[in-house]
């Protein structure tokens, strides 16, 4: 395979898995994040005194939201992404409700004015993923960047539904 080859194929697998993700109903999207909060509650005990990073979903994406409410009732602090600058690392700022939000790229929302965190644990949104452990994002780079520069590295959980599974 060339490339060209590999940058076609991803872009392809991107739509196929945005649009599967997409279709998914809201009482499914729902009953799949319940499963997922309870594995990650169940499997990573630690969570609860973390510095959790995770992303606000868009386009049918895992919410961790809910899981973070529970998870600061225990002490965690929450932070999500903040882009600085196209090609850049990503910076963390914590977030709960009750944090002012702006509007970011593809309006996605960010925290204003609220503390920088340095993540422990990062849930990392997959568009898709293998069985080898290869993630494939949304192709801009940002967590690979992000993920590269962090010290000390977090833990980083990748998150995403079974359909998102690449065989």
């Amino acid at each position: 395979m060339t490339i060209d080859d590999i940058k076609s194929w991803r872009k392809a697998e991107r739509v196929r898995l945005m649009a599967a993700r997409e279709r998914l109903d809201g009482a499914t999207r729902e009953r799949f994040r319940q499963r997922i909060d309870g594995h990650l509650w169940r499997s990573f005990p630690g969570l609860g005194a973390a510095k959790l990073a995770f992303c606000w979903p868009i386009r049918g994406e895992y919410d961790a939201r809910r899981l973070g409410e529970k998870l600061r009732e225990r002490g965690a602090v929450t932070a999500l992404p903040v882009i600085v600058a196209p090609r850049q690392p990503l910076v963390f700022r914590e977030w709960h409700p009750g944090v002012i939000l702006a509007s970011g790229p593809l309006g996605i929302p960010y925290p204003v004015g609220s503390e920088l965190v340095t993540p422990t644990v990062a849930l990392l949104p997959m568009i898709g993923w293998d069985q080898a452990g290869h993630r494939l994002g949304y192709g801009g780079g940002y967590f690979d960047r992000t993920l590269a520069s962090l010290a000390p590295k977090p833990v980083v959980i990748g998150v995403g539904y079974e359909l998102a599974k690449m065989h």
